[in-house]
């Protein structure tokens, strides 16, 4: 099995998108592959039970499926920080909870296993732990999306030494371009191509058509698809 963790320079750069893409692409090859949304704040009821639409974005696009509270295990109402709204709830979000969500999910068996976290690298999850320290208990190899907008250039080297800094492997980036009025986006996207020290996987340029990404040999590569793709 082939596990990643999807993390993004910010909140609102396209983790949830970019995601889902991956988990089409890896169906458009008939692969078994299963998308984790492990935390998710801002959530509204439906079918009795409290459900946040980037999960159910997951779901649709996975080809193993599993129970809601197996894709989304830590669901809360307010979209707001996920250990205030933990705390509002009075429930524990701790590393061996999230570990005993993600040993849950791998008895459906996928090839492919893609988490997506919530909010930006740095996420606490309670008064001691990160959602990093997770990532790291895991041994989870990390997917950085970059928000393609002014500042990713700061938000993405930081976000990139920080992974690097706790011993976690980095292994490759997404461009995702959030914002279609960005000046010098060639530019910005050539000079993260140069500092990252991680290949860049894939571009998803801003389309109001059909969502679309641009891959590079590295993320067939990773993913062990064919390059005929």
């Amino acid at each position: 099995m082939k596990s990643f963790f999807i993390t993004g320079t910010d909140t609102e750069v396209g983790k949830t998108y970019i995601t889902s893409l991956l988990l089409k692409l890896l169906a458009h090859h008939k692969k078994y592959a299963f998308g984790f949304k492990p935390i998710a704040a801002g959530a509204e009821e439906a079918f009795g039970q409290l459900v946040n639409v980037d999960a159910i974005t997951l779901m649709e696009a996975a080809t193993v499926h599993g129970k809601y509270e197996q894709v989304n295990p830590f669901c809360f109402a307010p979209p707001i920080a996920p250990h205030i709204a933990a705390e509002r709830a009075d429930v524990q979000v701790s590393v061996t909870g999230l570990s005993a969500a993600y040993q849950d999910v791998l008895t459906l068996n996928p090839d492919y296993l893609l988490t997506e976290g919530a909010g930006g690298w740095a996420l606490p999850i309670n008064e001691k732990e990160f959602l990093y320290d997770w990532v790291a208990a895991e041994s989870l190899p990390v997917i950085l999306v970059v928000g393609m907008k002014l500042g990713c250039l700061n938000h993405a080297m930081l976000t990139a030494e920080s992974i690097k800094a706790k011993g976690i492997n980095l292994v490759g980036w997404v461009a995702n371009q959030v914002d279609p009025d960005m000046l010098e986006y060639e530019a910005n996207l050539q000079t993260l191509k140069s500092k990252l020290d991680c290949p860049l996987l894939a571009v998803a340029p801003y389309s109001d058509d059909k969502p679309k990404l641009q891959l590079r040999s590295a993320l067939l590569e990773l993913f062990d698809l064919p390059s005929s793709s």
